[in-house]
């Protein structure tokens, strides 16, 4: 599908939420990607799904087609229903996510989403972006990408690339990895992949080492790490943490009790 000209593909518009996606021209029935509402597609628009009814004929009551057919009237449009009001207990409890800044996977287009989607669609390029969460607790050998955040436990194990927003590490993760947000590593051992994010936490107690150059924004550096750092932002060293190596940052910040065993390289902020 993803192959398919242009001119074969239409956009619909999801009657319940209004949501717009590109789907196949042939198509009579499909899902909305933002509320999982399904609807039927006829002559190129997306309008509700009919439910059949039927009922049981009172006594006496005649049949309907010895009743003279009534005159044809245009059915109005369907009216878009309106939001269901939460009280404050269900706010209070499963409070409304914001809004939330997705960056698209082909054109690297930033847009805004509603923040329960699980997917969503480039305004630019008309793309398919993945808002799906993944929580790994086990050998992981897909390729993933998502928008979500992911979460790998002490006992998974990643082998392949990852591209996400935020990605947590307590276990052990050898593909590469490119995340619009957070890297946070909890766990020790050597990472093979290269790394690529906006923000880079390496927490309290874990011991990293870096087989590859890692480029990031800024990075905050509370455990032993061990490689090749390069940052457009601050590179914040604390109490007791250990670095060997190469750092490239615009500002290194090393509070007391910090260690570091390498070359330090200061760059100009204009030429990143």
């Amino acid at each position: 599908m993803a192959d398919e000209p242009q001119r074969h593909r239409i956009d619909l518009v999801c009657p319940e939420c209004g949501h717009s996606q590109t789907e196949p021209a042939l198509v009579i029935s499909t899902q909305c990607r933002a509320c999982r509402t399904n609807f039927q597609v006829r002559d190129g628009k997306a309008v509700q799904r009919l439910v059949s009814k039927a009922r049981i004929a009172r006594p006496g009551e005649p049949h309907p087609a010895a009743q003279p057919p009534a005159a044809k009237t245009k059915p109005a449009p369907p009216k878009r229903p309106e939001p269901r009001k939460r009280n404050f207990l269900q706010r209070l409890i499963f409070p409304s996510r914001p809004p939330r800044q997705v960056l698209c996977f082909a054109c690297g287009t930033s847009f805004k989403t509603v923040g329960e989607a699980q997917s969503s669609q480039c305004p630019s390029c008309g793309g398919y972006v993945s808002l799906a969460n993944f929580d790994i607790e086990e050998t992981w050998n897909r390729r993933i990408e998502t928008r979500g955040d992911v979460v790998i436990r002490k006992t998974g194990y990643v082998s392949t690339a990852i591209r996400c927003h935020n990605i947590t590490i307590l276990g052990k993760a050898s593909g590469d990895i490119d995340c619009s947000g957070t890297l946070t590593i909890r766990s020790s051992g050597k990472i093979a992949g290269t790394l690529r994010c906006r923000e880079l936490h390496i927490t309290k107690g874990a011991r990293v080492e870096f087989l590859h150059p890692v480029n990031a924004e800024s990075a905050s550096i509370d455990g032993r790490v061990r490689g090749q750092l390069s940052c457009s932002g601050p590179v914040t060293l604390h109490k007791r943490s250990r670095f060997q190596g190469l750092i490239q940052t615009s500002n290194l910040i090393r509070n007391p009790g910090a260690e570091h065993k390498g070359t330090v390289e200061i760059i100009n902020q204009t030429q990143t």
